[in-house]
């Protein structure tokens, strides 16, 4: 459902917000590093959330990656429709080209029991925001490894 590219922007996104603090920036290596992420394929992921305000970004000796906003205003939907868009909550599961949007008379054979599914989904993903990830991943006192 998420593509790596995905989970690899809410991963940084949220080792960020767990590392910096204020107006600090984090490095790519770092980020890299610490993520086991290819650093060129990273950067590229980190310039996309920049450009869109998820992150900040300033280049020098001291330049890195910071958070544009307040994480508690970064949902987990913010980021997945910069990365993988929203055709997952808008389009056919399998593809049938009559799906329609109505559960009760779609003649897609999985709509029924997929649009609870996906409604359950989408409701994660716009109710659960960065910061929540966050304080769940303090609160495990280093039993999450992101």
């Amino acid at each position: 459902m998420l593509s790596n590219t995905c989970k690899y922007a809410l991963r940084a996104t949220i080792f960020i917000s767990l590392h910096v603090k204020d107006d600090e920036k984090v490095g790519l290596k770092k980020i890299s590093d610490k993520l086991n992420i290819p650093s060129p394929f990273l950067g590229k992921i980190l310039q996309i959330l920049a450009k869109n305000k998820i992150l900040s970004s300033s280049k020098g000796p001291n330049g890195g990656f910071g958070i544009a906003k307040p994480s508690a205003k970064i949902s987990i939907m913010d980021i997945y429709k910069i990365i993988d868009g929203t055709d997952y909550f808008s389009s056919c599961l399998i593809g049938v080209q009559s799906c329609t949007d109505d559960p009760i008379n779609s003649p897609c054979p999985l709509h029924k029991k997929y649009s609870t599914i996906r409604d359950q989904v989408y409701n994660l993903f716009v109710n659960t925001s960065i910061n929540d990830l966050v304080n769940d991943i303090e609160r495990a006192e280093g039993i999450i490894n992101i």
